[in-house]
């Protein structure tokens, strides 16, 4: 096929005036996974979007005329050959799936080595990744994933996710292995740009990793993580090739340890490529205590400065991950990622890309009209399953707020059979369960028809409010209080208008209800108002107890017991392919692989 595409004069003289842009084009790869070569027949013979230089290089002509070098790619669309066939909020399971160097570590009592087990844990997920250069689709707005692990020990983990924002892009998700006194929050930002004949992404946000059994009661002994940037090298010409590069940071304030690691690239004429270098020292006296060496899609070290002892750290060499286990794609709601993209993937793993392309507009489409009727209804967005932090001086989340958004839910920390409870009020997680609440994007009124809505209020007029959603069944009050689940000792206290504490909309009732501020729902959720125009927009949750959608507690038990599911079967594992995809407005992000 390439044989019959010559290359247009215009590519030749733009490949010309980018040349200089990147220093380290063209450098051969010694690891065949991280190159990606086009193959002779990907499904697109009647609209080829793409030519070959040479024997092996690629070039990817249709969205030459979008760049520039230091564009933002935020709003470039990539072809579907370039993309892997799971989302973003399923690639960042990657951060979970080494259970050996996961679960140990908040029983290791010195807080040094303890410490060590945690940068060990964060370098060993790096390797997970389909070969060549492959992007997760960008999730849509409002998309969820949620999955689980089984472990040996008869225990289970748990991980909620939800696209938060489109533009920027923002994913926000939480895990939790309850037993194992194990929570991670976090919110990832890739942030693309174009840097001649590389794609860049930085990846933004942080994660909160917590050891809940020990620290501070409630809160938990923190690591605060986060990520090297990533680069696809060869985009226009060459043999693409992913690097992994800049400087990642874990920080543990309550220890005042930390470790600089450092993600090296390739130079053009020395380097290796995946190297990694770095340090863990003491922040109170500023003592090296060790040096981290080695590759991250390899065998890592780590030696202690005092003695001059050198160790392997992890090997990745041969390292198996344990993917997460999923419900059924016909037990999942439309806007949860498996489901949603099902159509997109079967045809990138066919190889079909312009099927793939067809079908992954539909999804865009989709976003569009959703997008407009919320315009023309006049509501306002807001995520489901999460809200934004309360942080900064004084705040009762202060000092969390570079996460932006955590799990809109009080899960207890110290009762792990409660926590459960909890967590699957949240979402459906395990197969056969019902879905907590609604999956569909949940409107909300802005501040004007709220205002609105308020004056009939006043007046002895029935308040309304324009909602597509449709209203289900409260769960009974001993529903509510079974398993302890409602907790009344935290919830949003924030400020709030007269107009917002006079009326707050239940979530998925299609109704206004009164309440008081700061009243909880059966997870400690308080009914949060919508203040102003310039208040930062997080999830209202259910005004009271009696209007949150809870679980049947018997579906819930029923739903704890182990399984013995094969995690390779298709109803029971997560998508891990080579193929890939895109969706609206593609950047070039990369998480954890």
């Amino acid at each position: 096929m390439t044989a019959n595409h010559p290359v247009p004069s215009r590519l030749a003289v733009y490949v010309d005036s980018v040349s200089s842009f990147d220093d380290s084009s063209g450098a051969s790869s010694p690891n065949a996974e991280d190159e990606t070569v086009i193959e002779p027949d990907q499904g697109n013979d009647t609209d080829v979007s793409y030519y070959v230089l040479g024997f092996d290089s690629l070039v990817l002509t249709h969205i030459i005329s979008q760049l520039r070098p230091g564009a933002d790619l935020g709003r470039v669309t990539l072809p579907t050959f370039i993309l892997e066939p799971r989302s973003m909020l399923e690639r960042i399971t990657n951060f979970m799936a080494h259970p050996e160097t996961l679960l140990p570590m908040p029983e290791i009592d010195d807080p040094v080595l303890r410490f060590v087990s945690v940068v060990k844990f964060y370098l060993s997920g790096w390797h997970i990744r389909p070969s060549g250069v492959k992007k997760p689709l960008n999730p849509i707005l409002g998309e969820t994933f949620t999955c689980y692990w089984d472990y040996e020990d008869g225990t289970r983990s748990y991980y909620i996710s939800e696209q938060t924002c489109h533009h920027p892009p923002k994913s926000s998700y939480f895990f939790m292995a309850p037993e194992h006194h194990i929570r991670i929050d976090g919110t990832l930002k890739p942030r693309s740009k174009f840097l001649g004949n590389s794609a860049a992404s930085m990846m933004e946000g942080i994660a909160i990793l917590s050891f809940l059994n020990r620290g501070e009661p409630g809160k938990g002994e923190r690591y605060i993580v986060t990520q090297p940037n990533m680069y696809a090298r060869g985009i226009l010409w060459g043999k693409m090739k992913y690097e992994l590069g800049d400087h990642s940071v874990v920080r543990c304030p309550e220890n005042n340890l930390s470790a600089d690691i450092e993600f090296k690239t390739k130079g053009y004429f020395s380097g290796t490529y995946n190297a990694i270098g770095g340090s863990i020292k003491d922040d109170r006296t500023g003592e090296i205590l060790y040096e981290l060496s080695g590759l991250w899609n390899g065998e890592m070290f780590i030696k202690n400065v005092a003695t001059g002892q050198r160790e392997l750290l992890f090997n990745a060499t041969n390292a198996k991950h344990t993917p997460p286990r999923v419900r059924p794609i016909e037990e999942q709601a439309p806007h949860e990622s498996q489901k949603l993209w099902n159509s997109t993937v079967q045809a990138l793993v066919a190889r079909n890309h312009e099927l793939a392309t067809e079908e992954k507009t539909k999804i865009e489409d989709m976003q569009r009209l959703e997008a407009s009727k919320r315009v023309e209804d006049g509501v306002e967005w807001r995520p489901t399953l999460f809200r934004q932090v309360r942080g900064g001086p004084g705040g009762s989340e202060e000092g969390e707020e570079d996460l932006e958004w955590i799990l809109n839910a009080t899960i207890d920390p110290h009762n792990p059979a409660v926590a459960v409870q909890q967590i699957l009020c949240v979402a459906a997680i395990l197969p056969g369960q019902k879905p907590s609440c609604q999956f569909e994007i949940p409107p909300h009124s802005s501040s004007r028809s709220n205002k609105t809505e308020t004056a009939s209020s006043s007046s002895g007029q029935p308040a309304t409010t324009t909602t597509t959603t449709t209203s289900k069944t409260a769960p009974t009050t001993q529903q509510q209080h079974n398993g302890n689940l409602i907790d009344f000792s935290q919830g949003n206290n924030d400020t709030q208008s007269d107009e917002n504490k006079t009326l707050k909309r239940g979530m998925g009732t299609g109704t206004t209800t009164s309440t008081s501020a700061g009243s909880m729902d059966i997870l400690g959720r308080g009914g949060d108002g919508q203040d102003d125009d310039t208040t930062p927009s997080h999830h209202q949750g259910p005004a009271s107890p009696t209007n949150y959608h809870a679980l049947d507690m018997s579906n819930i038990m029923t739903a704890l017991q182990p399984t013995t599911i094969n995690p390779m079967t298709t109803q029971n594992r997560s998508l891990h392919r080579q193929d890939s995809t895109a969706s609206d407005n593609d950047e070039f992000v990369d998480a954890r692989d």
